[in-house]
């Protein structure tokens, strides 16, 4: 069956800053590339995928699967030096840092005898080889559809810094791990055992030892034991790391029945310490986000600098977008509770489309009806950008984009720079560049905007449904959809095509570029593609 939520595009992970040492990594300021690294989803913690590097490929062939198996016959590529096997369905943008590459995947390629069946996995590969190193393996939590689907797998990347990554896992925990696995000792932990267990025959949990291809567990927080949190049907969303501090949306969310609230006191959004992983504070209870969940909190924090002074930036469940102050401004409210001060809040749903012309609510997933926010805000030229949308299991609806200034304070629904309506649901992210955003919707229909005023300049159509966010690099805007299909187009006011390239398996994360070289992960697949490159002697 093929899967249909909508946050599997969402990943990421850190920089390559291997000279600090754990306690400096945990402390370090917001993840920044290094030495053209792409440590996180976004690639920084404004989260606006554009690379200012260039001579990236136009010409791309991704080669055709040898005879009977899925491994690519390379003699079939072009500008491509290696491809990896993933598993069968994989949602997660890559991150490159430190000489690695990390991506969320599902178990269907099995890398290890010792770990079969189902469960949640990262990979992570050698960056110039494309060579398996090892992987971190999350049991299912055994509850199905309802709150960890089957095959999705790890629908996450891990966010990299120093050499930690801090990854959501499909059990609903934030995870720390170290970037070089286990192969360097255990660090932390040390009950990677017991964590790896699974039911044996007679329904009793049994230990699996690790080795040198697991990954090395430095601290986990479960936010269903310690918030009470239930996630809805998977739990993923791209960890921010700001001055030593993890920010993670919870996966809150309704039941099976879509209709019902399990856990509508828990928060829906938590921050740690990243040394410890010790809880640090939350969403104020007085907003209510978790009370007015629509459906789930998938949407991945970013982070803005607002009058000198660090923002975090959070689009719920509910259709609002919140301005947070860091932990560093929390209020304690008991020898429990702490809360992230709330600077202004947005909400991005609009009033028409929550009620109708006799002032009843309209249903969700109804076409007209209101969504939440799962695209991820962009930070850029001191602006916010946020689309609303839903899971695609709802199919395609009414949409809206916002342009807000974070300068301001209170309520600032009705003081947003500009709207744009003209465009339907979206759980992809926009990407801003040279006064221009360019922002697609789940339709399949690529927009470009003026950033100031969001006036129209373009659009154009893809034919197949878009998960993924647009990457804008060497003047040139790339684009992947559900069909497989990676579309390029030149920067600009000008609608202008540059090419297609087609992909035996949909396109669901969105390409990024480190180093000189263009990594796109379909479902099945991790490609690297450089201009002029050849394969690499297996």
């Amino acid at each position: 069956m093929k899967p249909i939520l909508s946050i599997f595009a969402l990943v990421t992970a850190g920089v390559s800053l291997y000279s600090l040492s754990l306690q400096s990594d945990a402390q370090a300021a917001a993840p920044a590339s290094a030495a053209g690294d792409w440590p996180q989803w976004g690639g920084s913690n404004e989260r606006n995928f554009v690379s200012t590097q260039t001579g990236l490929p136009v010409k791309m062939n991704p080669g055709k699967k040898k005879k009977g198996g899925e491994d690519i016959d390379m003699s079939t590529t072009e500008n491509c030096i290696w491809v990896a096997k993933l598993g069968s369905q994989s949602y997660g943008t890559c991150t490159v840092a430190g000489g690695q590459i990390f991506v969320g995947t599902n178990n269907e390629n099995p890398r290890s005898p010792k770990h079969t069946g189902d469960r949640g996995i990262v990979m992570c590969f050698d960056e110039k080889s494309g060579s398996f190193k090892w992987q971190m393996v999350s049991p299912k939590l055994g509850a199905g559809k309802v709150s960890d689907w089957e095959f999705l797998g790890m629908c996450s990347t891990p966010t990299i810094v120093g050499d930690k990554g801090y990854v959501v896992t499909n059990r609903c925990e934030i995870v720390c791990i170290d970037t070089k696995g286990l192969g360097d000792g255990n660090q932390g932990f040390a009950d990677e055992a017991k964590y790896l267990a699974v039911p044996d025959k007679d329904g009793k949990l049994a230990p699996i030892e690790p080795d040198s291809t697991d990954a090395d567990i430095l601290w986990i927080y479960d936010m269903r034991k310690e918030l009470g949190v239930f996630p809805h049907n998977i739990a993923s969303n791209y960890a921010l790391v700001v001055d030593g501090k993890v920010y993670v949306a919870t996966s809150n969310g309704v039941d099976w029945s879509h209709s019902n609230l399990p856990a509508p006191q828990a928060p829906s959004f938590v921050c740690l310490d990243a040394e410890t992983g010790a809880y640090e504070a939350e969403i104020p209870a007085e907003l209510q986000v978790s009370e007015n969940i629509m459906h789930c909190n998938w949407s991945s924090p970013s982070a803005a600098t607002v009058n000198g002074k660090s923002q975090i930036i959070f689009a719920a469940g509910d259709g609002w977008v919140y301005g947070l102050g860091t932990a560093a401004e929390k209020n304690k409210i008991d020898d429990e509770i702490s809360e992230l001060p709330v600077k202004w809040k947005y909400n991005a749903c609009p009033k028409d489309y929550r009620v109708d012309d006799k002032g009843e609510k309209k249903k969700y997933a109804e076409y007209d009806g209101p969504s939440e926010l799962i695209s991820t805000p962009v930070f850029h030229d001191g602006m916010v950008y946020v689309l609303i949308g839903q899971d695609p299991e709802h199919g395609e609806g009414v949409g809206m984009m916002s342009c807000i200034d974070p300068k301001g304070e209170g309520d600032l629904t009705d003081k947003p720079v500009w709207t744009f309506k003209g465009i339907e649901r979206s759980i992809s992210s926009p990407a801003v560049k040279d006064g221009l955003v360019y922002v697609p919707d789940y339709t399949g229909r690529l927009f470009c905007l003026d950033a100031k005023t969001g006036k129209e300049y373009w659009k154009f159509d893809t034919k197949g449904h878009i998960w993924s966010n647009p990457l804008l690099v060497d003047g040139k805007v790339y684009l992947g959809n559900e069909e497989g299909e990676l579309f390029i187009l030149a920067e600009g006011k000008e609608l202008k095509e540059l090419g297609t390239v087609e992909f035996p398996s949909p396109v669901m994360g969105t390409p990024v570029v480190a180093n000189g070289v263009m990594y796109i992960s379909t479902h099945t697949h991790l490609y690297a593609f450089k201009e002029g490159g050849k394969p690499l002697a297996p």
